[in-house]
């Protein structure tokens, strides 16, 4: 349609320059281009009798139908294969995109990024799917209703079109090693402030995507083998986690009552300046201090006892529902002494 109109401005143009270096004045020449070209049949508004008038006129009328006759087809060709709808809905899915705030940009749409994409859905957590022109299926837009972009994930104009500056999150979980590097290279640029997540396959790949700027990166042939091991070393355990509701590998920690949940210390928490040792209770109280990540932005992971929480850490405790609400209270300050029970065991906490 482009190729077509383009051609059909050239011609009607050319074709007025033509008139006016035959002595007619602009309204005339525009007149009797726009009835030749679209076959109206009035008559002509000047006498055609000179043989440059002619041949003007008769190129005019071959090279003006021709276009509109691509014009057309062109049109026609776009109602019948279905591009127009899918053109409409690439405009209504670009809009939406461009809405989205703090949402996550998963770049590979293979057996990973499938399963990846099904489970942000279910959580109603946003997200953009990226991959080539043919490797997402149809299902993905239409079924499913994602929002996707057929294009290449290393090139920062498909980045930019997912909304990378506005994004909290990439995953890159292609199956090939090299393009998951030059994606994270690529959108560390983009977005310093971005957390990405980055998917290896060889373990000499794990050292080049931190040095790129991944955040975080799942080897998939470690985590198939550790899984193998547990089945081998553990099986009642691993038969008892798929009973409380296994899915894709990680158990479902609210069917047993146990959440994951963090803790922003400032200067007016009960928390603040103290050790793990004196504020954690193993086992009777029902929560664990499991890391920690400091000010300066690094983690400790299983801290000791001895292990200071200063004002600007994050605290992250592994507890049951109904006592990790209660860890900062039962710490703050002038709080009378209190008696907690816990599986049949009462305890006092000053």
């Amino acid at each position: 349609m482009l190729i077509g109109v383009t051609l059909l401005v050239l011609v009607c143009g050319g074709a007025i320059v033509g008139y006016l270096i035959a002595g007619w004045n602009f309204g005339d020449a525009v007149y009797m281009v726009v009835i030749t070209v679209f076959a109206v049949g009035y008559g002509e508004v000047n006498p055609v009798v000179t043989w440059p008038t002619r041949i003007l006129t008769i190129s005019l009328i071959i090279a003006g139908y021709s276009a509109v006759i691509y014009a057309v087809g062109g049109f026609i060709q776009l109602v019948v294969d279905g591009e127009l709808n899918r053109a409409l809905g690439a405009r209504r899915m670009t809009r939406e995109i461009d809405q989205l705030e703090g949402h996550t940009i998963i770049c590979g749409y293979g057996r990973m990024g499938a399963t990846l994409a099904a489970d942000l859905h279910q959580a109603g957590h946003p997200f953009v799917a990226i991959d080539t022109e043919g490797a997402l299926p149809p299902a993905a837009e239409g079924d499913h209703g994602y929002l996707v972009i057929h294009g290449d994930a290393t090139e920062e104009e498909v980045l930019e079109r997912a909304g990378i500056s506005r994004a909290a999150v990439l995953a890159t979980v292609t199956s090939d090693d090299v393009t998951n590097v030059f994606v994270t290279l690529t959108a560390r640029q983009m977005n310093p402030q971005l957390t990405i997540i980055a998917r290896g396959e060889h373990h000499s790949t794990q050292p080049k995507l931190h040095s790129c700027g991944a955040d975080t990166v799942v080897m998939t042939t470690s985590i198939g083998a550790g899984k193998i091991s547990q089945l081998i070393m553990r099986p009642t355990a691993h038969e008892l986690l798929q009973r409380l509701g296994e899915t894709a590998g990680q158990v479902d920690l609210d069917q047993i009552g146990l959440r994951f949940d963090e803790l922003d210390i400032d200067e007016s928490s009960p928390l603040a300046f103290r050790t793990i040792g004196e504020i954690e209770v193993r086992g009777v109280h029902g929560y664990l201090i499991v890391g920690i990540r400091c000010a300066d932005g690094t983690t400790i992971m299983h801290p000791p006892a001895t292990t200071s929480i200063s004002p600007g850490d994050v605290v992250v405790v592994l507890g049951y529902e109904d006592d990790i609400p209660e860890l900062a209270a039962r710490w703050a300050k002038g709080s009378a002494p209190t008696q907690i029970t816990y599986r049949g065991i009462t305890t006092t906490q000053e």
